[in-house]
Order: structure tokens, then sequence, then C-alpha cells
């Protein structure tokens, strides 16, 4: 009996291993199809979507590039200019001071940013000892005319009696050498008057000439001298200049009337100028020259404020391009050119004058090249694009 019931259970359990054997073998056989399934699909995959160098695959690749428009700048007549900073003057500053003894200033006429003319009193000194010595002066005049009119009569009366034999010839003489020492006399007179008048005068501060006030440096109660202090600047005609160093490189291709615009700090106007004065010599520690531009009086040129100017040195021909085709970073200046290849090149380039119509390209293109119009920040060098040539305006 018990020798039977372990014989069935020894039969079980080898059905059981057997069973189990198979199972994994199933299992096995399962899972290495499955990778081989998976493998096949990659395969399969990486053929369909971008594997090799198949025609269809580069097809796909070329028309998912993007667009980007050019512009094939050719070479254009454009003015080569010339840019310089410097600072804003009169053109002719006129320090007006005391041209008289001095004295107390009663009275001041003008201000600051006033216009006058030539001639006109600016201020007044205290002119009372001046006065007084007027009146004295005057009144010795009128005593020397009254000697002379004596004088003069006095010869008048002894040529008659001369002539009735009653005096001599002498006595005329004499009488004439009375007559005329009366009226040198009465000449001196007049002159020492006529002094004092001048330096009364000259105790009005006056405008050398005509034009815009653009200091004033005196109060009434000040106490002025001939000393050559300044008490009032005037820029004559009120005519004003900027004064810009440049290169002697620069200043070669200058000539005095060449035409400038001048754009003071802070002001949205350019104004337009012309080159007055070139300098007769070079530093020759920093290799620069003083160049003057001559300008019409406008408010926001103020003598002392400073300005940049663009002076026209002639023409040339060269690309011309939109600001949104030129970039810039810490190498410089560059635009983005594509290649035969339609891929994306960098190209460095020497900027000129920046202008409504567009930037001047200096070097660094021929002209003939296909440029990145704009979007050039989002591309990348080697980047294969799609370029589209702009049409029209």
């Amino acid at each position: 009996m018990n020798v039977e019931t372990n014989f069935t259970r020894h039969a079980d359990a080898l059905e059981d291993s057997v069973d189990f054997e198979a199972a994994r073998k199933k299992r096995r056989t399962i899972i290495i199809a499955a990778i081989m399934g998976v493998i096949i699909v990659a395969v399969l995959a990486s053929r369909f979507l971008g594997g090799g160098n198949s025609p269809a695959a580069e097809t796909e690749a070329a028309r998912q590039a993007p667009r980007v428009t050019v512009i094939v700048p050719g070479s254009n007549m454009v003015d080569s200019v010339i840019s310089a900073t410097g600072s804003l003057a009169a053109r002719r500053d006129m320090p007006v001071g005391a041209v008289g003894e001095g004295g107390m200033v009663t009275r001041v006429f003008v201000e600051a940013g006033d216009w006058v003319r030539a001639g006109q009193i600016l201020a007044s000194v205290d002119r009372q000892v001046q006065s007084q010595q007027s009146e004295t002066l005057s009144a010795q005049i009128r005593i020397a005319e009254a000697d002379a009119r004596l004088a003069q009569n006095e010869l008048e009366r002894a040529k008659t009696l001369a002539e009735r034999g009653f005096i001599s010839k002498a006595d005329i003489d004499r009488k004439s050498a009375q007559r005329d020492a009366a009226v040198a006399r009465l000449n001196v007179a007049r002159a020492q008057f006529g002094e004092n008048r001048a330096r009364i005068g000259r105790l009005d501060i006056r405008a050398p000439a005509s034009g815009l006030i653009l200091a004033r440096n005196v109060e009434p109660g000040q106490v002025v001298a001939g000393s050559g202090a300044v008490l009032f600047r005037i820029a004559k005609d009120g005519e004003m200049e900027m004064r810009a160093q440049l290169a002697e490189a620069d200043l070669a291709k200058l000539t005095v009337g060449a035409s400038a615009k001048v754009t003071p700090v802070g002001a949205a106007t350019a104004f337009t100028g012309r080159v007055w004065q070139l300098p007769p010599v070079i530093d020759p520690a920093s290799r620069q020259g003083m160049v003057r531009i001559a300008l019409p009086y406008a408010k926001e040129i103020r003598p002392g404020g400073f300005a940049t100017a663009s002076l026209s040195s002639g023409s040339a021909m060269a690309p011309l391009l939109p600001e949104s085709a030129v970039q810039s970073d810490e190498k410089g200046n560059y635009v983005f050119v594509i290649d035969a290849g339609n891929k994306v090149s960098r190209r460095p380039v020497k900027v000129g004058n920046v202008s409504d119509e567009g930037i001047t390209i200096v070097s660094g293109l021929n002209g003939q090249e296909q440029v990145v119009l704009s979007a050039g920040a989002f591309l990348n060098e080697g980047e294969a694009v799609i370029p589209v040539r702009k049409t029209g305006n």
C-alpha cells in the first residue's frame, strides 16, 4: 500500500517538472521573438525616417529647412562719410569788458540770450566825477571863446587905426599874435572837453558787433576797471560751429566747403553745416587736427555742448544694405550670406555711413552675395535654409 502511494507521488512530481520546463522554453521563445521584432521595426524605421543617404530622406530634410528672405545688394553710388564727435562753440566768441577808467556799475541792460546790435549799450558805469569835469571844461571853453572874440575885435580896431597912421605895423603884429593865442587856447579847451566826453562815453559798455549774448558776468553795484575782466561774451551774428578732432588720414579726404550733418546731444534734428576751416598743423602726439564746421544759429546749438557729425568726403561705389541685414556682437559687425550649398555663412563687414537709405558696407562684400535680409539672430552658421529672393520694395 505504501509502495503504490510513493510511486504515484513520484510520477506526479516528474510530470510537473516536465510541464514547467516546457513552459519556460515557450516563454524564452516568445521573448526572443519579441526582441527580434523590435530590432526589425527599429531598422525599418531608421531606413524610412532618416537613415542613410536615400533620396527620399534628403528630399524630406530639404523640404523641412527654414525659408529665409535674401537680398543681392549690388553696388550703388553712395556718399563717402566721415563720422566725428566734438564740442559746440560760437564761431566768433567776442569777450567784452570795461575800456574806460572804470567805476561802479549803475545799470545792466541785457541778459544772457538777448540779441544786441553793434554799438548797443550793455551796461553803464557811474560818471558823477566825469560829469563835473565836463562842466568845468565847458566853462573854460566859454572863457576861451570870449578871449578869442576880444582879441579879434582889438585886432580889427588896430587895423583901422593903422590905416589912419595912429599906430605902427608892429602894434598890428602884436595884436594878431594875441588873437592867434586866444584862438589856440579856445581849441585846447575844446579838445579837453572832447576828451572828457569820450571818457564819459567809454563808461558805457557797448557791444562791439551785432550778435547773441552768451554770458553776463556783471551786476549793478559791482566795481569794474579797465583791467581786461570779461563782463559779457557775444557770439558775433549768432554764428555757431562744431570743433571736431579728426585723424590725419580723414583730414586728407576733406576740403573747405564740404557739407556736414551735425546732431547735438539730446536733439532730434540734424543741422546742416559746412567745413570752413581745416587745421594748418597736426598734433604730433595724437596725429589729429581740429576741423571747424560752421553752423547757423539754432536754440538747440548751445556752446559748450557735445555733438556728432557726419562729414561728406565724396562719393564711391559700395553695397548698401537695410539695417535689418547687419548684425553685431563682441566680434564686430557681420552679415549672414547663403553659399552655393544653401547653407548659412557668417561674413564680417565694415560699415560706413548710416542713412535713411540703409547702411553702406565699406568692406567685406562685393555686392553679388545673397545676404539674409532679416531674422539673422535666429540662424546658425552652417544651417541649411531655403533662400527666397526679395522682390519689389
